[in-house]
């Protein structure tokens, strides 16, 4: 299975559109959280209806996965606590997101919403513990903020990353985790697109500027993943154990290549 993770598009269609291309040539697309804008012209609900046209588009080619990010937040849940309301529409469209888990062959993703107080965060806790009873040969977590502590959330200055999801990363010690959030991390000194605590992997491919998301993807038939940007290319190996500085990708196989000359036709 090949997975594409992007995250923090805010609303920039050049980089959905480079998703919609890149899609065909992986099994799973994941979409980390920060869909939207806050700073945008464009008003927040007309944001949305068209990200929600993208992610239709997408999922005609692949299964797609999604969750919120806090500029994806547009009112109060039931609970008078911030959320992702619009986001949920996409669970109609077949695409799950915030709240839902999808068994997608042997590896199991549970997609987490962008909490917004002590109810909120407790219902992921109580999310995460039903998916722990069930969990099958592989477990992927998509969760917008990286864990505290990682060099997946180091801005350059701090680390800006979730205590709580740390917390339970360290207790339940799923495969991977798949973030978005801190834009710097692989760019920074002592910052990293991949990380890991204990057994799990821990991913944040970063924002870059330009029509080509910084991306990662994961081969997880082949225990390797590659982090793909302007500033360079890295891989890592999952079934190994972390070594750094990450090496340059060496020898990438034909549909990485073919990814990359998508993105070089763009950049043309």
């Amino acid at each position: 299975m090949k997975v594409l993770l992007v995250a923090d598009i805010h609303y920039d269609l050049r980089k959905f559109d480079w998703v919609v291309d890149a899609a065909s040539h992986v099994d799973v697309v994941v979409l980390a959280g920060d869909h939207l804008e806050i700073a945008s012209m464009v008003a927040r609900p007309a944001q949305a209806i068209v990200v929600q046209q993208y992610f239709q588009t997408i999922r005609a080619k692949r299964p797609l996965l999604v969750c919120s990010g806090n500029h994806d937040l547009d009112g109060e849940d039931r609970n008078g606590e911030l959320a992702a309301r619009w986001i949920a529409s996409a669970r109609f469209m077949g695409i799950p997101t915030d709240g839902d888990s999808e068994l997608i062959g042997d590896t199991l993703f549970t997609l987490c919403p962008w909490w917004g107080g002590e109810k909120g965060q407790a219902a992921v806790g109580e999310q995460l513990a039903r998916d722990a009873a069930r969990r099958p040969a592989r477990w992927v977590w998509v969760y917008h903020a990286p864990p505290e502590g990682s060099p997946t959330s180091w801005s350059g200055s701090r680390s800006y990353g979730d205590k709580v999801l740390r917390a339970w990363i360290e207790q339940h010690q799923p495969d991977l985790v798949l973030s978005g959030h801190i834009h710097q991390s692989p760019f920074v000194p002592n910052g990293s697109w991949a990380d890991r605590i204990g057994r799990t992997w821990n991913f944040n491919a970063g924002h870059q500027v330009g029509p080509i998301p910084s991306h990662v993807v994961l081969d997880l038939d082949g225990n390797r993943a590659y982090w793909l940007s302007l500033t360079g290319e890295e891989a890592a190996q999952l079934d190994q154990p972390l070594v750094r500085p990450l090496p340059r990708i060496s020898d990438p196989p034909e549909w990485l290549l073919t990814m990359g000359r998508l993105a070089a036709r763009r950049l043309g």
